[in-house]
């Protein structure tokens, strides 16, 4: 059984270069969207550990360090 990548690469030698062109640029547009998707989640949980620091107790300890 052929996996998905080795039936795209298969369908990619058979298409003409300009279509290869669309395929590579939506290929583009998937790995930006999925990179887009980590840095937001990424930024979701530096933001909830934030509101763990965020607190007079610790503002007061750190002031004087």
């Amino acid at each position: 059984m052929n996996t998905a990548k080795e039936r795209l690469l298969k369908i990619i030698d058979e298409i003409p270069e300009q279509e290869v062109a669309k395929i590579l640029n939506f290929a583009e547009y998937l790995k930006a969207k999925k990179e887009k998707r980590l840095s937001e989640d990424l930024t979701k949980a530096s933001e909830s550990s934030l509101d763990f620091w965020d607190n007079d107790i610790d503002d007061e300890v750190w002031n004087n360090v």
